[in-house]
């Protein structure tokens, strides 16, 4: 069994709650706009870290993202991009059976065609009155259960 701890959308801010959940992850998975290095830095004293590139992360430090990234947790093929809207598979003809994006904010888990769509929603500084959210995956073999959370977001950051 594997916990993938998914994250996206921090904006710069990492979350002392995002972090107490995140910690004990096998994986964890950030699915752009990180906006701050010092934000993969953390994460990956957490677990081993993917991270992609999102549409605010600017600079030399993000060079080495990627847009997108495909790793394998176990026997289950999991495809990460920012924006979903800029998808360039057919995830089911491509065997993947999890799709993390982030870039809405807006948290949310569908399945469509036996492929797990999963978006976090964002971890980072509240906007609107969209939650503040972190999600996770829980792979045995070939099967996946994924849920997000809703954080307090009582404090700003742990640095």
């Amino acid at each position: 069994m594997f916990r993938v701890g998914l994250i996206s959308d921090t904006h710069g801010l990492l979350r002392a709650e995002a972090t107490d959940f995140l910690r004990g992850s096998d994986i964890i998975v950030h699915a752009g706009d990180i906006c701050d290095s010092s934000v993969l830095e953390q994460l990956a004293e957490l677990a081993p870290l993917t991270a992609v590139r999102g549409n605010n992360d600017h600079g030399p430090w993000a060079n080495d993202l990627q847009e997108k990234e495909l790793l394998r947790v176990g026997e289950v093929l999991v495809y990460v991009i920012h924006d979903l809207s800029e998808i360039d598979i057919d995830p089911m003809v491509a065997g993947v059976r999890v799709v993390v994006s982030g870039h809405s904010h807006r948290p949310s888990i569908q399945d469509r065609n036996e492929v797990l769509f999963v978006n976090p929603g964002s971890a980072g500084p509240r906007r609107f009155k969209l939650p503040v959210s972190v999600g996770e995956l829980i792979v045995t073999d070939t099967s996946v259960v994924a849920r997000t959370v809703e954080l307090p977001a009582t404090t700003k950051a742990r640095r």
